[in-house]
């Protein structure tokens, strides 16, 4: 069957993704670390969202628990941390069922709802799972996803101690989109690893192989082209509104200064019957925008405060129709408007 079909198109989440595109630089330097005998109690793996953060994590947590002995042959031999979906290492990791792995990620709360943050609670789990011995002396990993979404500075400070009193055998893998946002003392504990943005032909491959569609098709390629290096974007794009929205949101931005009142007309409308990852995805094709325009404007004084000062708007109107169930036209309208006034600055 193909999962792409219809509206409710999900790639499978990072535990389960087995393959890696794009990043063989940075897998070989995990591999040597650990095939020398070199690993850092922690690493701190950096980068846009969606580019494959969290499945190179996974990709280390399986190949060190499979083989313990960073001197086996296995290790020695090995040319990339890929491990058979059907070793038993894999398989429990997947099944989130595996006694030496703890994932530190968002978790619901008591409505059910997954909480905006990572709690001091859940940080302090790493005690007694530290304190507990690993299975056949091997390794205990654990994987924040990600660090930044701790509860700050609580949620932060509990990761740290830790982090600067590792156990024996302990591997933090330790993922961030800002690693410069973090605490300095957090980075300064973690060897810094830096993923970049894919290029289109990786993202293509990936996004088809996790949602079992074609890398050649045409609206799985025109979904890597708009994803900004990001796997993640590009599942999102494919198998709804969200591509066209991208699409047609961009060929607007293209047009700024000037502005075309029916196309607006027709996009609010479009917006207004969307669901809210297609209007997460007209807000984050502006961002994107506006992204491009502060990298532009940097080297000149004085024009970085008017862009800064949409994107602030853009984000407080953007949260109002969310919470307050606006009609989303008039959002539309106001925002472009201010666009072609940064445009024409």
């Amino acid at each position: 069957m193909n999962r792409s079909q219809g509206q409710g198109a999900e790639a499978p989440p990072p535990r389960e993704t087995t393959a890696l595109f794009g990043h063989a630089e940075a897998e070989r330097t995990l591999l040597a670390a650990y095939r020398g005998g070199r690993m850092p109690h922690a690493w701190l793996i950096g980068g846009p969202p969606g580019i494959g953060k969290a499945t190179l994590a996974y990709r280390v947590a399986r190949f060190v628990l499979a083989y313990p002995d960073s001197s086996a042959r296995d290790v020695q031999a090995a040319q990339t941390l890929a491990l058979d979906s059907a070793h038993p290492a894999a398989r429990r990791v997947a099944a989130q069922a595996h006694p030496d792995v703890l994932t530190l990620e968002r978790t619901a709360g008591a409505t059910g709802a997954v909480r905006s943050v990572i709690t001091v609670d859940d940080v302090r789990r790493t005690v007694g799972f530290f304190g507990s011995t690993a299975g056949a002396g091997g390794w205990r990993v654990c994987i924040v996803d990600s660090a930044d979404d701790l509860q700050s500075p609580q949620g932060a400070n509990a990761l740290l101690k830790v982090l600067e009193e590792p156990p024996s055998r302990a591997l933090f893998l330790v993922i961030s989109h800002a690693p410069g946002r973090l605490l300095a003392t957090i980075r300064s504990r973690c060897r810094r690893l830096t993923l970049r943005p894919l290029v289109a032909t990786d993202v293509a491959q990936a996004a088809a192989l996790a949602l079992d569609r074609d890398p050649a098709d045409a609206e799985v390629q025109r979904a890597a082209r708009a994803a900004e290096g990001s796997v993640a974007r590009a599942t999102t794009l494919l198998g709804g509104a969200a591509l066209a929205i991208r699409e047609r949101t961009t060929e607007l931005l293209g047009g700024l200064p000037q502005i075309d009142p029916q196309a607006l007309h027709a996009l609010g409308d479009t917006l207004g019957r969307s669901d809210d990852t297609v209007f997460s995805t007209f807000v984050e094709t502006i961002q994107d925008w506006l992204s491009a325009q502060l990298h532009v404007k940097g080297a000149q004084a004085g024009r970085l405060a008017p862009v800064a000062e949409v994107w602030e708007k853009l984000d407080r109107a953007a949260r109002d129709v969310e919470v307050f169930n606006l009609d989303r036209k008039p959002m539309v309208f106001a925002v472009f408007g201010l666009l072609a006034e940064t445009a024409r600055s």
